[in-house]
């Protein structure tokens, strides 16, 4: 049997799980359109102030847009975040100060936010980091390095306790992703010890992904990237954040200054890619989830290890295909990259990337640098040799990559 006839067999045999995925993306278009209408944009919102950015009326519609979206008090949607990392670092320092206390429920989290605590790298840079400037640090091991151990992260709550970081997706480690059901119980949990503790949740890579969002089941805080999900493949930088209006004003005092917050910064006319972007978002999604669903079903079909399975109730966008050697995983990633629109005639190689310990190798041939809602795959170059494959603007795109990874990863 040949590729072609690989997936279209494998196509035939996830149509359950295509209609739910498709559901979701309905469910999540009316809920993103009716945001829309309900805060009247128009195409005077297109159009951004210079200098200072005050009195910017299409910045203030889109947070609002963005609120109603994630059913949220306020959001704060700005090209200013340079990454999700830095989106997420705005809310921890914009929100703790010198002698409170931070606890990640899900073991470490990834690499580079190892960094802004300052578990991980060099003096200076742990020196600017959470912990350098006062700010207290505990996390809840994983049970048997795979789950949430519940028992242990109500111990860890208390009144000292002042934030929880739930991320979200499994960055790069072999646990699952969480599920909504998981973060309201982690989230029950946790105000039950301390009905003050902020509960902030990494929303990065699972937003309209399930048919509602971390605000919902009881977190008060989320944040996330517009090169991701929420930005549709279109946005060109920036994040956003979301949640009670007191957390979201602090985080904005960090981004610009206090006495500034959310009032300032000139949006540089990007205005429309960003509403167009949340209004594409749900459709994008669903594509690249389906591609995700291919690929794990296609992958143990040749005897790779995939997770989650094709099954699974999905939380994010991201695939992990596990091949136990370095060289599959370069294989796996030259090839994405070779049927990329974007630097298709590349090669990539392992390298050390800032914020990481291992040697990472990123297949992305995207419009946007660094997407990875445009379909994309990266991987440390470390035991199990595990490729995180993400994204895709169309599920046509995803369905050719897979076939022509079949005829060369199969042999």
């Amino acid at each position: 049997m040949n590729s072609k006839e690989l997936i279209k067999q494998a196509e035939k045999s996830l149509t359950k799980e295509f209609e739910q995925i498709e559901d979701i993306r309905d469910f999540n278009q009316e809920k993103v359109l009716n945001a829309f209408i309900e805060n009247k944009v128009a195409p005077e919102h297109f159009y951004t102030v210079s200098g200072y950015g005050h009195d910017d009326l299409g910045r203030e519609i889109l947070d609002k847009v963005f609120a109603d979206a994630f059913k949220a008090e306020k959001a704060l949607v700005r090209i200013h975040f340079a990454s999700g990392t830095h989106t997420l670092a705005c809310c921890l320092f914009g929100n703790l100060k010198y002698g409170d206390k931070l606890v990640s429920v899900a073991g470490s989290p990834y690499d580079t936010m190892q960094e802004v605590i300052g578990t991980a790298g060099d003096d200076e840079t742990k020196r600017s980091s959470l912990i350098g400037n006062g700010v207290l640090y505990d996390e809840v091991p994983l049970k048997n390095g795979m789950e949430i151990d519940f028992e242990k992260l109500e111990e860890k709550i208390d009144e000292t306790v002042t934030m929880v970081l739930i991320q979200r997706s499994k960055g790069y480690s072999t646990r699952k992703s969480l599920s909504l059901e998981t973060i309201e119980k982690i989230c029950k949990i946790v105000k039950s010890k301390n009905p003050n503790c902020i509960c902030f949740v990494d929303n990065c890579y699972g937003e309209f992904v399930d048919t509602k969002e971390p605000l919902e089941v009881g977190a008060d805080l989320i944040a996330g990237s517009l090169i991701k999900n929420p930005g549709g493949g279109i946005v060109e930088a920036g994040g956003y954040v979301a949640g009670k209006e007191i957390y979201v004003d602090r985080t904005a005092n960090r981004l610009t200054a206090p006495g500034i917050g959310s009032e300032g910064g000139a949006m540089f006319n990007q205005h429309r890619l960003i509403f167009q972007g949340l209004f594409m978002a749900p459709s994008v999604v669903c594509d690249a989830v389906k591609g995700a669903i291919l690929a794990a079903k296609i992958f143990d079909e040749i005897g790779y290890d995939s997770a989650p399975k094709y099954w699974e109730k999905r939380t994010d966008i991201i695939q992990n295909i596990t091949f136990g050697s370095a060289e599959p995983l370069e294989h796996f990633c030259r090839t994405i990259q070779q049927l990329s629109p974007v630097n298709g005639y590349v090669t990539p190689i392992p390298e050390y990337v800032p914020g990481y310990e291992d040697q990472i190798i990123m297949a992305g041939g995207t419009f946007i640098e660094g997407s990875t809602i445009e379909l994309s795959a990266d991987g440390p170059l470390r035991a199990p040799y595990t490729a995180y494959m993400q994204g895709g603007l169309n599920y046509a795109h995803v369905k050719i990559a897979l076939s022509k990874i079949l005829d060369k990863v199969a042999k």
